[in-house]
């Protein structure tokens, strides 16, 4: 059950907080500082009036300093008046009947190997419109080589359709839509997003994603799939759809896998978090028994610490009561609800749990080789062959039981994975572990980007197969020692995952 904030779905991807080198420091500040300087020079040459005004400078900066450093290595600075853009929508989104503030700029990108020389030949010799570099700026942040690779081959299949299609004349290059959202930072809100998107039938074809240290978001999303050259429609749509997204989260009350407190007959404060109850478990942990050690990690919602249950080592997990809300009691009675009903050697045994607020926790068996993660990752080891099958076959048998009894993890990946001091592999953290629906198919959406299915990904329908993908990225961990797509952003690698872009071979 390990804490690690590894770069979850259920968190912010922050890049800041990585380690690194005074000498790696120092560049970044000094890179930033030059974009700045760029940005400012740029916006006082232009005939942008807030430019001019008394304390702009200042203003900027502080705009600079609240985004983590990769916005200044990544934005365009050709684009300066889309710095001031999301400046604007940031200080929006400070008002909650404007959230998420929402902006939406068409673009175009410029697929890998087209040269500037290539369009304006094209353009000398009479090609429509389309093909023109300038009719569209590009994107606010600089497109990666695979997203620009996509670009050249959708680029290429359109011209091949050309008596088909509307782009016929489009090889070069193609019209797509930046929008950018603005909006307090919160659990999940990735996914929101993209769910927002999904529902609207847009693409994502890169994405970026900033977090402020006061607490908001900035995601720029750069999409295909609108049908219209134009923006205010789909602005509006995107201001509707954002709407209900909001609406449905404000009624989200733990209704779908639970019976909340109305079907068992209670009236007034809760006193217990509502888990289901067969009536054949006694799980709830008397904390008298209960003695905390040392603690052992620490992540956004809670911290996880060594004790002693009734003289047995335990591993603790414990929720923080100042990020206690109904999502995250409803995971936490999801995660309760599971894991007393399984038991399996490569299964995380669990012992009890607390469901009086504000002390919740779950106590499980205590696994001192630690996680997978932490071994390949951190510890830099190595699994010898024989080791690498045997901890394969584990991890497989505590999947398979899983499966056998209508249970998909959602969340497989090498933190999740712990040892024992035998090197006996189990699967643990069942946070966001799902029953199977009746139908055999779910769309909720949820897991960590770099270990997840593309159906996943897309919020399509999914069933236990988005584990199978989850485990063939393990296992590919576990023979490189590698982090699958380490040379791309958590981002970057879901949407090259889902468009196909990324050959095993070449980017894992």
């Amino acid at each position: 059950m390990v804490m690690e904030d590894n770069e979850s779905c259920a968190s912010r991807v922050i890049f800041d907080a990585l380690p690194t080198s005074q000498a790696t420091m120092d560049r970044r500040e000094r890179i930033k500082m030059e974009v700045f300087d760029e940005v400012l020079r740029r916006l006082r040459q232009s005939d942008i009036e807030d430019a001019h005004l008394p304390g702009f400078e200042d203003d900027l900066w502080n705009h600079f300093n609240r985004l983590p450093a990769r916005y200044a290595l990544d934005v365009n600075v050709e684009r300066a008046e889309d710095v001031l853009m999301h400046k604007r929508l940031l200080h929006s989104a400070y008002d909650p009947q404007n959230r998420p503030a929402i902006e939406v700029h068409l673009v175009q990108v410029q697929p890998a190997g087209i040269s500037a020389d290539l369009d304006s030949t094209s353009n000398d010799a009479g090609h429509s419109s389309p093909t023109r570099k300038s009719i569209h700026p590009p994107p606010a942040f600089g497109s990666s080589p695979n997203l620009e690779a996509l670009a050249l081959a959708a680029s290429l299949s359109q011209d091949e359709d050309a008596d088909n299609s509307v782009h016929n004349n489009s090889l070069y290059s193609r019209p797509l839509h930046e929008i950018t959202f603005s909006t307090e930072d919160k659990p999940k809100l990735l996914f929101q997003l993209t769910a927002l998107l999904a529902e609207l039938g847009l693409n994502i074809q890169e994405a970026h994603a900033f977090s402020t240290t006061d607490g908001y978001s900035l995601d720029v999303f750069v999409v295909d799939g609108w049908p219209y050259e134009e923006t205010e429609r789909l602005r509006i749509s995107l201001e509707k759809e954002a709407a209900k997204i909001e609406l449905q989260s404000q009624s989200w009350p733990m209704q779908q896998s639970f019976s909340p407190e109305k079907e068992n007959g209670q009236t007034g404060a809760r006193t217990h978090v509502p888990i289901p109850n067969d009536g054949t478990d006694v799980w709830e942990i008397n904390l008298k028994h209960l003695k905390f050690g040392h603690k052992i990690a620490s992540g956004s919602y809670g911290d996880l610490y060594k004790g002693t249950y009734c003289s047995q080592e335990v591993a603790i997990k414990v929720l923080k009561p100042e990020r206690l809300d109904s999502d995250l009691e409803k995971e936490f009675a999801q995660e309760v609800f599971i894991m007393r009903k399984v038991r399996h050697k490569n299964v995380v045994q669990f012992i009890g749990a607390c469901t009086k607020p504000p002390h919740l926790c779950i106590v499980t068996e205590f696994m001192p080789g630690g996680s997978v993660y932490d071994y390949l990752h951190k510890q830099k080891g190595v699994f010898k062959l024989p080791t690498l099958f045997k901890v394969a076959i584990d991890i497989c048998k505590g999947m398979s039981y899983l499966h056998q009894n209508n249970i998909i993890h959602r969340d497989l990946k090498a933190a999740n994975l712990l040892m024992d001091e035998n090197e006996v592999v189990k699967v643990a953290d069942f946070g966001v572990a799902r029953v199977k629906a009746q139908t055999g198919v779910m769309t909720a959406e949820t897991g960590t980007y770099r270990w997840m299915a593309p159906e996943v990904i897309e919020h399509k329908p999914y069933d236990h197969k988005a584990d199978v993908f989850s485990y063939g990225i393990v296992l590919w961990e576990l023979l490189t020692g590698k982090l699958p797509y380490e040379y791309m952003t958590p981002l970057q690698a879901a949407v090259g995952v889902v468009q196909k872009v990324i050959g095993v071979k070449n980017a894992l």
